[in-house]
């Protein structure tokens, strides 16, 4: 099993507050690392899919109570919304009793908007965690290391595969099983072939702003029903929806957001990329890598840390703006070759949006400083000087 970098934060978490929800897509890895969590310590675990696990929880309150005395994994947690108004009367029981954190973990396959829906009664209460695929930390730092990972994603099954056939097999039943059963299930009502077809249209727009009319034109639908049902690709956290930088610019900007399919895996699978070879030669190649660098960024990020893109209407622009917690401000640029090439006007284009620190993320393992207090480096040792900076 992979160490997720993830562990002592989730670990830390469970010791401060009652409940933690652990959110991530399907097969992500997050029932793997709850239940190695749970081995050192009395734990009780149940799959919201099960029958067997959702007869038990007929009387939920009797249940849990039952089970005080352990932490209690829930499983796909978004498929029983009412049980949140359970878990707060637990909770401030247990308060009254002096038992006051590590009470309930939650795993879900939805985003935090989305359950946050139905889980305003814990408020204060609980800590929500977003875990992504596997990193370029977690899977090694050598170059072949990162071919495998951007062509293959993070998704553990797929990335341990035993040959990039198998994984992107692995890939295409992964993508069916969303399509026909968790969407579904979720309770939204859209044909699976039209969400493909948006989805790989999607996949060709990699990071580019995105024209909900026009992509309705070619799927036969409105643009107020693509919008719709970009939120559910979005809210399954299957999309990573990344905002215009707007903060004190006096400039002409580009106002709508940017689109990128999070896992690499599943956008070359959506695109039919099955090979390393295949990858290189397609039109996407770029902006795969774009999507790639800005989702192994978003695994290493702090909490409270916000990103956003910044492009003028004149086309100067920062493929992805960092505000941290501290308020300073990271300008990276993100190129896939080996000798990247810089505007000239990049500079000052960082000085618009107020940035301390400039990076440029390449296909190379060194570091080395160009032009005015720019930083060429490669995505490991931009991760890492992020985490020792957090």
């Amino acid at each position: 099993m992979i160490k997720r970098s993830i562990t002592e934060r989730l670990q830390k978490n469970i010791g401060q507050v009652p409940a933690v929800a652990l959110l991530g897509p399907r097969q992500v890895g997050k029932t793997t690392l709850a239940k190695a969590i749970a081995k050192d310590t009395e734990s009780l675990y149940l799959d919201l899919e099960a029958p067997e696990d959702l007869l038990k929880l007929s009387d939920p309150a009797s249940f849990l109570s039952s089970h005080n005395d352990k932490l209690i994994i829930l499983d796909e947690i978004q498929r029983a919304p009412d049980l949140f108004m359970v878990l707060r009367g637990l909770i401030d029981k247990n308060r009254e009793q002096g038992r006051k954190s590590g009470q309930f973990l939650l795993l879900g396959s939805a985003s935090m908007d989305l359950l946050r829906q139905s889980s305003e009664s814990l408020a204060g209460r609980i800590s929500y965690i977003e875990m992504g695929g596997l990193n370029v930390l977690e899977t090694g730092e050598n170059k072949k290391d990162i071919q495998k990972l951007w062509l293959r994603g993070g998704f553990p099954d797929s990335y341990q595969a035993g040959d990039d056939n198998i994984a992107m097999d692995w890939l295409e039943d992964l993508i069916r099983t969303y399509l026909e059963r968790d969407v579904p299930q979720m309770g939204f009502r859209v044909p699976a072939v039209r969400l493909r077809r948006l989805w790989t249209m999607l996949s060709h727009l990699q990071g580019e702003p995105v024209n909900y009319s026009k992509l309705g034109g070619n799927l036969e639908i409105d643009g107020k029903t693509v919008s719709h049902y970009v939120d559910i690709l979005t809210d399954l956290l299957l999309l990573r929806r990344l905002e215009p930088w707007h903060t004190n610019v006096k400039k002409r900007l580009i106002k709508s957001p940017r689109f990128y399919v999070r896992d690499s895996g599943l956008l070359h699978r959506l695109l039919g990329i099955d090979s390393y070879d295949a990858l290189l030669s397609n039109p996407v190649l770029g902006k795969s890598w774009e999507g790639f660098v800005v989702e192994n960024i978003h695994s290493v990020l702090p909490r409270r840390a916000e990103t956003y893109f910044y492009r003028t209407t004149a086309g100067a622009e920062i493929d992805l703006v960092i505000k941290m917690p501290s308020s300073e401000i990271w300008a990276v640029e993100i190129k896939h070759g080996t000798s990247p090439k810089l505007g000239k006007h990049y500079s000052q284009t960082c000085n618009d949006v107020g940035a301390t620190r400039k990076y440029v993320v390449y296909g190379g393992d060194d570091e080395f400083p160009v032009g005015d207090d720019v930083n060429v480096i490669s995505l490991p040792k931009l991760m890492n000087k992020i985490q020792s900076d957090s």
